[in-house]
């Protein structure tokens, strides 16, 4: 009885996991990137990075728009296709200056950059702005809405030097507007700790990975030293990377990722007494750790130089992280204890490993790079 209780409560938990994700992780949504720094006086310069095939759907363009492929066909779309663009971001990305709206003007050169399997448009973008030096920006987004059916909950992650500040923010449906100078820390902590809780949570490879590990471990000790070390390798990377002192190609990162689940749930199959993974176990979970942090680094795509002032956000991201990955440890150890408590249980906890080896497997070739 205890066994069936264990193994539908698991069920259930797995399960809330899944519909957050499609096959594949991270792609139920997307995350729109801006950077935003003064350009002369009052008027500002805004880089937009944003997925190339959402980008071209949402502006209602035609599947040779959106499905094209090769860099040169891209943007080739990008320009014959220039006014669609422009008028479906200008409509959804606004700057403000002391509470009157900035004239946009969309650079005539685009470019774009493959980010593991996805391609991304980059677009500049300037506003003009009127009014005397001393005022205060506002930014605004509301850049692939719910409304729009193509992808749910939109974030803008916005990288802002205006007004003599610089930091960072989300913006998202709930809270689409950032206005410079009313920005305070606490707002940019409690925005970058949940997008990191959130970011573990609904990135099911990360989950798996923890999962993973924790079937393979039988004691509290275990648990404790295994998450440590994932935690410390992930978060010497994650940082390493987002403040652009690493750079790894997601092309590489992924893959690997996607192996490190593998590996791991392998290693279950085989039972907790094979010697020959055991004493390297701590080693290899360190290593796939590093390559993790790279993972969620890719996340915040902030890699460009100057990134020490967004230390605060990026610290607040990793946070978020592990307080999402304790509370993953804290809902599954003990059940997994319960079920090796049983006459079953051992094999029942190690048959668990199965879908995981599938799952992994399946990532690995799919994430494999392709030519661009």
């Amino acid at each position: 009885m205890l066994l069936r209780v264990s193994l539908v409560v698991l069920a259930v938990f797995l399960g809330g996991l899944a519909p957050a994700v499609p096959a594949r992780a991270h792609d139920a949504t997307t995350t729109a990137h801006a950077e935003v720094t003064a350009a002369g006086g009052v008027n500002v310069r805004v880089v937009l990075d944003l997925e190339y095939d959402l980008l071209m759907k949402s502006a209602w363009l035609y599947a040779e728009a959106y499905e094209a492929k090769g860099r040169d066909e891209q943007l080739r779309q990008l320009r014959i296709n220039r006014d669609a663009v422009t008028s479906y971001i200008t409509e959804r990305f606004a700057v403000a200056y002391d509470e009157r709206p900035c004239a946009p003007t969309m650079a005539s050169e685009a470019d774009v950059r493959p980010r593991g399997k996805k391609t991304f448009a980059l677009l500049t973008l300037s506003y003009a702005c009127q009014g005397a030096g001393g005022g205060a920006h506002a930014i605004s987004s509301a850049l692939f809405p719910d409304s729009e059916t193509f992808v749910h909950s939109t974030e803008t992650l916005v990288r802002y030097a205006l007004d003599g500040e610089k930091g960072s923010a989300v913006l998202v449906a709930e809270s689409p507007t950032l206005r410079v100078g009313e920005r305070r820390a606490v707002n940019q902590i409690g925005e970058f700790f949940l997008l990191g809780a959130e970011h573990l949570l609904l990135g099911l490879d990360h989950v798996l990975f923890l999962l993973a590990l924790l079937i393979g471990a039988r004691r509290v000790r275990e648990v404790v030293v295994t998450a440590s070390a994932f935690t410390v390798a992930h978060s010497v990377t994650f940082l390493l990377a987002a403040m652009g002192v690493v750079n790894v190609p997601g092309g590489i990162v992924e893959p690997v990722i996607a192996a490190s689940i593998m590996v791991v749930a392998l290693a279950n199959l085989r039972g907790h007494d094979d010697d020959r993974f055991g004493r390297w176990r701590l080693p290899i979970v360190f290593a796939f750790g590093l390559m993790h942090g790279l993972g969620f680094a890719g996340a915040l795509d902030i890699d460009r130089s100057g990134s020490w002032e967004l230390l605060l956000s990026l610290l607040s991201f990793n946070v978020g992280i592990e307080a999402a990955q304790l509370a993953i440890v804290a809902v599954v150890f003990p059940l997994l204890v319960l079920l090796r408590r049983t006459s079953r249980g051992s094999r029942a906890v190690a048959a668990l490993s199965i879908p995981i080896v599938g799952v992994s497997l399946f990532w690995f070739f799919e994430r494999l790079p392709t030519p661009f």
